[in-house]
């Protein structure tokens, strides 16, 4: 059997990865799909793909389900952000069209509320599954791996700092500044406290890499892991830019935004022009670190920590590949439970960094 797997931001920054990176399966036709359908069928013309790929016109704010009946796909993989304003309409189309769903939302409440259509995909017999990327996918998958070395795990310091040399857009942007200086809440000492975006303000050092400034990022494992790991008593998620004034600039712009004398998504576009003008100033080297503390088996307390260094602009692939991975599963006939829910205990930690073998990215534990 061939499954059609049609991409929505399927020329765009993670859905090119994608579709490269399924294009050469035999049991996979690609449906490359975005506004431009001049550009869904140039991109789909240049991929090397087993079968012939198409391109076609789609947009998230139109006619969703006679595009989807057009199409006639079996797994629509939904890579188009900012998630952070946007609804579950893609998805309840799938679900009517009897067509899985995966996308690659980062928004905390669009992945954990995800749920709320389990009922209608399990009776329409499809899977749907939210946030399969970096998180909640690999961190839970991280902290599943290690949580067995502590007799209790109470505190997960974890941060990305991303490669100014990526390819990266405007909803990547649009999709931080969403957060930037605005409150959300984290576990901290056993209470859900309130931080501001881009703030707690900090450098951490990565093996191989310059330092790098850190500020608070909101992200669904903030929601997801309380319940997850119920010993936990603090929980931290920090991201950050390569280049120190982009990075501390953007923190500065916090302050604004927390004083409530500025709006950031308007400036995305002016924003992202400035970020690009630095690009000769970076690499394409990014960094992850997860630290996880606790009480290990003897009763003392034990540390266990985990870096994923990227070079050669290769830091995309991390993200992309639980949808690549899921994708290949369906398609090979190894279907999905039914049912809507965050990409939690589909990939564990081994698979995971397994598909990332070949690529120019280590793991130093």
């Amino acid at each position: 059997m061939v499954s059609r797997v049609l991409i929505i931001g399927g020329y765009g920054n993670f859905g090119s990865y994608i579709a490269r990176a399924l294009a050469t399966h035999p049991n996979i036709v690609l449906v490359i799909c975005g506004r431009s359908q001049a550009k869904a069928q140039q991109f789909a013309k240049g991929l090397d793909s087993y079968h012939p790929a198409e391109g076609i016109a789609l947009d998230i704010r139109g006619d969703i389900s006679t595009s989807l009946a057009l199409a006639k796909p079996d797994i629509v993989i939904h890579t188009t952000g900012p998630f952070q304003d946007q609804t579950f309409v893609v998805a309840e189309a799938c679900i009517a069209r009897g067509c899985h769903y995966i996308d690659l939302a980062d928004a905390r409440d669009f992945v954990t509320n995800i749920s709320s259509l389990d009922g209608s995909a399990r009776a329409n017999q499809v899977a749907v599954v939210s946030g399969a990327s970096s998180v909640p996918c690999l961190t839970a998958a991280i902290v599943d791996a290690y949580r067995p070395h502590f007799q209790r795990l109470l505190e997960i310091d974890y941060a990305i700092t991303a490669a100014q040399q990526t390819n990266r857009g405007l909803a990547t942007l649009s999709s931080i500044l969403s957060y930037v200086g605005r409150p959300f809440t984290t576990l901290i000492d056993g209470t859900p406290r309130p931080v501001y975006g881009w703030q707690n303000l900090h450098r951490h050092a990565y093996p191989g890499l310059a330092r790098r400034w850190l500020g608070n990022c909101d992200i669904p494992d903030l929601k997801l892991f309380p319940s997850r790991y119920p010993e936990l008593a603090t929980l931290r998620f920090f991201a950050g830019a390569e280049i120190g004034l982009l990075h501390l600039g953007l923190w500065f712009l916090s302050w604004l935004v927390r004083w409530r004398l500025l709006s950031l998504p308007p400036l995305a576009p002016a924003l992202l022009r400035i970020a690009f003008a630095f690009d000769r100033f970076g690499s394409g080297n990014s960094g992850f670190h997860m630290f996880l503390r606790g009480v290990g088996a003897d009763g003392r307390r034990k540390e266990e920590r985990l870096y994923i260094i990227a070079r050669s602009g290769h830091g995309p692939y991390i993200p992309c590949m639980p949808a690549i991975l899921l994708a290949k599963r369906i398609a090979e006939g190894d279907p999905l439970a039914p049912g809507a829910r965050p990409c939690l205990d589909l990939i564990d930690l081994d698979t995971y960094l397994q598909a990332l073998e070949g690529l120019d990215i280590v793991v130093l534990k």
